[in-house]
């Protein structure tokens, strides 16, 4: 990719990121679960497809299909295998998807239902399979806000139903187990870069779609140009706040020339050492310390090598001249601009996933108080997941089946931080258990992809990362705990 390239890309980037409300877009290996079958007598005259389910399984957040790189989905034999499995599993089930099944926001290369199409030809296998199991077991399609005309345009509902699947165009549904609710929504509508202020109508778009449509989905395009489609992953970094850092840190350690970047190495290895040198020699300058072993010439102890610490110490050196001359004025400048974009909502705090979970979380209490039926709230959309106790409810969030990237610091401070790439396949099964509920959690095994460099590996080598929250395999919710309200 050209320079110019980089440049305006990066600029559109931090531009929609300034003026955006942050998006509410990894990883442990819980015990794997099992559906136990509980055999169910199917009602005369009725396929077990169209009974009462007894069984809910929980998805969200494929984003399947765009424009480039997009369009490859990488877990497609998991999914294709999951949806064969639970054809032989417990009946009567419905699967139900928790929006972002499909990439339409990132395909721009076509419009209307000829989106839909061309996801379902380069991806036949799994459209036959949706056909095949949807026979047997519901599935039930929610929009998200990357498939939202799916909620908008009647002729979706009526192509989907060739496959087997049932678009439900709502906001949320509600589904029935063990005489509780489950309240079931994608979750964007509390996500202001997201929300759609008049659902349903396709021309009331949030500034999400267009940060979609000019950014992701034409990075996809360019990925295919770069020296790796490191581009392609820019949809699974989470929360936007991050995509700066990401973009800086793929390209010094992929998209950088070699020279230039080898070059750079030993002037940010050794600038934290250039620090201590120059304060040393400074306090020895005044007298405050008195040696002289900051004044050293290291190239009359060590020859050549000595002679280049000595240069990269020397530039370092200039380089913090420059930086104290400038400290005041820079100080000031990111000051205002941090005050800038916390008035666009961008939080530059610690924790960002954690405090926009809260949202939900604040979400799910209203609906818990509104209807003391409900027994579960769950949602997808953060691709975060999680299992939460809210008083005597619970709050479920599916999480997602693209690649997940975890932010790992690198020894070297000034070296750009390394972001690690995984899979978790979340499937959560809502199940009655007497008057109890019985929720699985279940990992699709995935083997992650190893696709760092060995300088990306070098400068994490032995850190350990953040592996997500631990989710239980199994949690049964009493049903003398749910009468109480939280």
């Amino acid at each position: 990719m050209r320079k110019y390239d980089w440049l305006a890309l990066t600029a559109v980037l931090v531009l929609f990121l300034m003026m955006s409300t942050p998006d509410h877009a990894q990883p442990s290996q819980p015990s794997q679960v099992k559906a136990t079958k509980l055999s169910q007598q199917a009602k005369p005259g009725t396929s077990s497809r169209d009974e009462m389910p007894k069984t809910y399984y929980f998805i969200s957040d494929l984003h399947i299909g765009g424009d480039g790189g997009l369009d490859r989905c990488y877990f497609e034999p998991e999914l294709i295998t999951f949806l064969r499995r639970i054809e032989d599993g417990p009946l009567p089930a419905e699967l139900i998807i928790i929006g972002d099944a499909f990439g339409l926001w990132e395909l721009t290369e076509v419009e209307g239902v000829a989106k839909m199409q061309r996801i379902e030809q380069t991806h036949r296998d799994l459209f036959a399979q949706f056909r095949k199991t949807g026979r047997r077991v519901k599935i039930t399609l929610l929009a998200g806000n990357h498939d939202y005309n799916l909620a908008c345009v009647p002729a979706y509902k009526d192509h989907l139903t060739e496959f087997n699947i049932q678009l439900e165009p709502a906001i949320h549904i509600v589904r029935g187990v063990a005489g509780q609710k489950i309240w079931i929504e994608h979750g964007n509508q509390h996500d202001d870069f997201n929300k759609f202020p008049d659902f349903g109508n396709r021309y009331g778009l949030p500034f999400g779609y267009f940060v979609t449509k000019y950014t992701v989905a034409t990075a996809a395009r360019f990925a295919e140009h770069g020296s790796s489609p490191w581009l392609d992953d820019l949809e699974s970094v989470y929360p936007n706040e991050e995509i700066p850092f990401w973009i800086w840190s793929n390209y010094f350690y992929r998209e950088m020339g070699p020279f230039l970047r080898w070059l750079l190495l030993p002037f940010l290895l050794l600038f934290t050492f250039s620090v201590i040198v120059f304060l040393g020699r400074a306090l020895e300058k005044f007298g405050i310390l008195r040696t002289k072993i900051f004044h050293v010439k290291l190239a009359e102890h060590l020859g050549l090598p000595g002679r280049l610490i000595d240069w990269v110490l020397w530039v370092n050196s200039v380089v913090i001249c420059f930086l104290l001359i400038l400290a005041i004025p820079l100080n000031l400048l990111s000051r205002d601009v941090r005050s800038s974009l916390e008035r666009y909502g961008v939080d530059l705090s610690g924790d960002l996933k954690g405090k926009k979970e809260e949202h939900y979380i604040a979400a799910a209490r209203s609906v818990f108080e509104k209807d003391s039926s409900v027994a579960i709230y769950i949602y997808g959309h953060t691709h975060v997941p999680s299992i939460r106790k809210v008083g005597s409810r619970y709050v479920i969030n599916t999480g997602t089946w693209l690649k997940r990237l975890e932010r790992v610091r690198a020894h070297v401070r000034l070296l750009p931080d390394v972001y690690v790439p995984s899979y978790r396949l979340n499937v959560f099964t809502v199940q009655p258990q007497g008057k109890d509920i019985r929720v699985r959690y279940e990992i699709i095994p995935k083997q992650n992809p190893d696709d760092l460099t060995i300088l990306q590996k070098l400068v994490i080598l032995g850190r350990h990362w953040p592996e997500g929250e631990s989710i239980p395999s199994e949690t049964v919710i009493r049903a003398e705990e749910i009468v109480r309200m939280p």
